[in-house]
């Protein structure tokens, strides 16, 4: 998502310019009194305009752009209105997320602790205004005696010292879980009592949370070596010694990827700690130099922006784990209060299926790099080649084999031929399990067990002890998390499905997959409208993602919104989904010809690799003995699309085929 850009008031350029968007109903602002500051993009008018009558309904002097006078000026009128009113509502949209003018209204707003944010559409606020609750009041009406008009009343109630003319309805009590996963920090920093109501928030636990004091996030260290190419070495050691304080379950840890994300250093401490929700952020540096390396380290209070640690380390290379070993322990240390006086026993144990061989280390190091990549076949190998480096140099490395795993099964799914992938399947599930017997503790080692189980052997109820136990091992790993929600929502098991996804994107809430993956959830959950906003957000964060639009296609497919679902699909540029979701929205569109085309370029250029995807088009054109055949042959050569057949919405026509209910055995969902 775009970084929200906060203007000081004084300082806005062409004010006179601006779209009229403010004014105050029979009083002037000065009052101060009974006042509410109403702030939308002006493209939301018709929806304010409902929300403005219940506030002046409810006793209300409203400020909106309504009642400017032609030719007023906005610079002294609106802020003298923003600073006066008691209470400033901003109604939050797709548009008005966008809008400066709403982002310096909402800024002045948070910043005098009389914010009231709405939702119109479900969309969730800016980076910066997050820590606030929000009313969704994308379903209401805002008729007297609706739940999120008095929700809003209660609000704004709050920051008067009277309440309203009209008596509000008695707050409904709030389920526990909610409360506890919302929390109770948020509803003091707003200065309000509401209720957060998300249309994809079938579940509490899709709620943000607030910033927690022990959190933190740890930045890529800066390769200061002569050598440009050593940069692997040192985010290397910075992941490292994220995974070693992300064992301390008391901490959380942002992910690598949204740490990534400020590998320039482009903003402040404050900013970037904010972006990511944390309390703290590490810095640091690396140089490397012969058998020599120094490492600088630095904890930073995110709030303030000032140091609160910071040390050197030069030790000789092999060292190099007792460096990462310190780090950790310090940081820990420094964090003591936040983490109850359990921080640095908590996070001193040498690092699971570690190593401590350093050549092994550097391999290992250069064979993730590598992979995180993935750019190509020719860099996925090239991957898979490093880590056999690493496990020939020391063969009992765990978090090597499970690095190699991985692997093996990207090159299955990806690169391999039909004939060719059970082999490398075959090897991807004997290298988890050597990882899982070296480190039993690895929730990597299990994770990378679960899925070559599930997406190699095809075998759901084998998978699902190693995903549970990998989730068991590793809260604190964002990654593990995804894949176990991902398991969990093709198995039917929503709830946990949510659960997990909801605290991967907290522990990553800047990585485009893990909202693409929430959004994959709530649309296996048949919940289509709430999978939408999510991959729009994975999409806001990476434009260029691949299977976003496409996603966005088969949600607004089964909505029947098929014009909207069309163009989707012609903007997908991984043609194996883009073509699907043609050949079904056009024949549905009335273009059998325009379908039929989609149908055989989708053949022509993914051949028996999209079995699994034309048995979709198959079903959705109700031809149930072609799909149903297509699925055999699919389940024949292994077609790790099968992992959707459980809960796939476009599979629903051939159900209650012959056959389909042994499928679903063979695979081990049932």
């Amino acid at each position: 998502m775009t970084r929200a850009i906060l203007l000081a008031w004084g300082n806005r350029p062409n004010l006179s310019a601006r779209l009229p968007r403010v004014a105050m109903t029979g009083e002037t602002a000065a009052t101060g009194a009974m006042s509410v500051f109403v702030s939308y993009s002006r493209d939301d008018r018709k929806r304010a305009l409902p929300v403005i009558a219940a506030l002046e309904a409810a006793g209300y002097r409203v400020w909106w752009d309504g009642l400017l006078e032609g030719g007023e000026r906005f610079s002294h009128t609106t802020d003298q209105a923003l600073e006066t009113a008691a209470a400033v509502v901003v109604l939050w949209s797709r548009t008005s997320i966008g809008s400066h003018w709403v982002h310096d209204e909402a800024t002045r707003g948070r910043d005098r602790k009389r914010l009231v944010p709405l939702s119109l559409d479900g969309s969730e606020p800016p980076l910066g205004f997050r820590q606030f609750q929000v009313i969704d009041i994308s379903a209401s009406r805002m008729k007297p005696g609706d739940p999120a008009t008095e929700a809003m009343l209660r609000a704004v109630a709050a920051l008067h010292d009277m309440p309203p003319d009209r008596p509000v309805a008695k707050a409904r009590t709030v389920d526990r879980r909610r409360l506890m996963l919302g929390g109770g920090a948020l509803v003091a920093a707003a200065g309000v009592a509401v209720a957060v109501t998300r249309p994809w928030a079938k579940s509490p636990s899709a709620v943000v949370p607030p910033v927690q004091a022990a959190s933190i996030a740890v930045l890529p260290f800066a390769n200061l070596s002569a050598d440009a190419e050593q940069t692997y070495f040192s985010e290397g050691l910075a992941a490292e010694v994220r995974s070693e304080l992300a064992r301390n379950p008391r901490l959380q840890v942002v992910a690598q990827a949204s740490s990534n994300r400020f590998r320039t250093r482009a903003e402040d401490a404050r900013a970037m700690a904010r972006q990511l929700g944390v309390a703290y952020l590490l810095d640091g540096n690396v140089r490397r130099a012969g058998d020599r390396v120094r490492v600088a380290a630095e904890l930073i209070d995110g709030r303030t922006g000032f140091s609160r640690w910071s040390e050197g380390f030069e030790r000789p290379i092999a060292d190099v784990f007792a460096v990462q070993d310190e780090i950790a322990g310090a940081v820990a240390a420094a964090l003591s209060v936040e983490l109850g006086g359990k921080g640095a026993a908590a996070t001193a144990a040498r690092p699971i299926g570690g190593t401590g061989n350093v050549a092994a280390f550097d391999a290992y190091l250069r064979g993730r790099e590598l992979l995180a990549l993935g750019t190509d076949e020719a860099s996925d190998r090239a991957a898979l080649a490093r880590f056999d480096e690493a496990l020939r140099l020391d063969p009992g490395y765990g978090a090597a084999h499970a690095a190699r795993s991985r692997t093996l099964a990207v090159i299955g799914n990806q690169h391999a031929s039909g004939a060719a992938r059970p082999a490398v399947y075959a090897e991807a599930i004997a290298a988890a399990q050597r990882a899982v017997e070296l480190a039993p503790q690895l929730a990597d080692g299990w994770s990378a067990l679960g899925f070559a189980l599930f997406n190699g052997k095809l075998d759901a109820a084998a998978a699902r002890p190693a995903f549970e136990r990998s989730a068991a091992l590793g809260p604190g790993d964002a990654d593990v998390l995804s894949r176990f929600a991902l398991f969990s929502a093709r198995t039917g098991r929503f709830e946990a499905a949510r659960a997990a996804i909801a605290r991967a994107t907290t522990l990553d809430p800047l990585n485009a997959r893990a909202f693409r993956l929430a959004g994959e959830v709530e649309y296996v959950a048949r919940n289509y409208a709430g999978a939408v906003p999510l991959i729009e957000k994975a999409l806001a964060l990476n434009p260029k993602m691949g299977v976003a639009h496409a996603a966005i296609g088969f949600a607004l497919l089964a909505q029947n919104r098929l014009k909207e679902a069309e163009a989707a699909f012609r903007t997908e540029p991984n043609s194996l989904f883009g073509l699907t979701g043609l050949a079904i929205a056009q024949l549905r569109l009335g273009d059998r010809a325009a379908a039929e085309r989609a149908f055989a370029s989708l053949v022509s250029e993914h051949g028996d690799v999209a079995l699994y995807q034309q048995a979709q088009v198959l079903a959705q054109w109700n031809q149930p003995e072609r799909a149903m055949a297509t699925l055999a042959r699919a389940r024949q050569l292994g077609d790790a699309g099968l992992v959707y057949l459980r809960n796939d919405p476009l599979l629903d026509p051939v159900r209650a085929a012959p056959g389909f209910s042994e499928l679903l055995k063979g695979l081990g969902f049932v």
